[in-house]
């Protein structure tokens, strides 16, 4: 039987300083966190989203001197769809099989290309895409032939001393065809509250109706990988599949 994980990447106000942004008619930017000082090429200021526009203009103009030098981690890449993690908390990935669907959401802000920020408006979290799974699983099982001919566009394999450095630890996820980043965001949250009271961001009672609860976890925040309980697989599916 086919899995179904969702996963929070992207930038945010943790990670970034900044929400990704949503626009006015559903469309959004998928912007990824700044790469801790590693061996990226890419930065805030030389990378274009997919309208044209610069990364760096959604920064604050007093920020952007500074964050157009600053290195991007590319990951997830959309280019090839590759996906890969070396902390202990995502390790769960490599039991993804071929078929299976590992699902992104990111945290998103409306965006308006006068005003800038809707700042009335609170950031949400929106599924951005998903990849349907062709390979998994740690780097270290993979033969040098492999990792090059799958992942050698994703940020954890690109660079060598970061590969190294990485290697027994990194779990990869490959995405074959099938795989794409939406071009309309889809809204997943609402707000709760944690146990002292304070704002939370939960699954929205219609997504639990696609996704299931995940056994009662339902904060989706901060969190691990987020597996979709058998029952609501098929369901998860067919309406990933028939979103824009």
């Amino acid at each position: 039987m086919k899995q179904v994980v969702l996963l929070r990447v992207g930038i945010d106000s943790g990670s970034g300083g900044i929400q990704g942004p949503l626009f006015k008619d559903g469309t959004f930017e998928f912007i990824c966190i700044p790469d801790g000082g590693r061996a990226s090429v890419h930065t805030y200021g030389n990378l274009l989203g997919r309208n044209g526009k610069p990364w760096l203009d959604y920064f604050p103009p007093s920020r952007r001197a500074l964050k157009a030098k600053e290195t991007v981690h590319l990951d997830p890449e959309w280019e090839t769809f590759t996906y890969g993690d070396p902390t202990t908390p995502k390790r769960s990935l490599r039991y993804l099989k071929h078929g299976d669907f590992l699902v992104f959401y990111c945290g998103l802000q409306e965006w308006h290309a006068v005003e800038g920020w809707n700042r009335d408006r609170r950031p949400a979290l929106y599924l951005a895409g998903y990849f349907e799974v062709s390979l998994a699983g740690m780097a270290r099982e993979f033969d040098k032939i492999v990792l090059q001919a799958e992942f050698a566009n994703n940020s954890h394999v690109r660079y060598p001393s970061v590969f190294k450095r990485q290697k027994a630890d990194l779990v990869l996820v490959k995405g074959g065809p099938g795989s794409r980043l939406f071009c309309k965001a889809r809204q997943i949250s609402v707000e709760g509250k944690d146990r002292t009271g304070k704002p939370l961001k939960v699954l929205s009672p219609a997504m639990q109706k696609v996704f299931g609860t995940f056994g009662g976890r339902i904060s989706i925040q901060r969190s691990p990988p987020r597996w979709v309980e058998p029952r609501f697989v098929d369901r998860a599916i067919g309406f990933l599949k028939g979103l824009e």
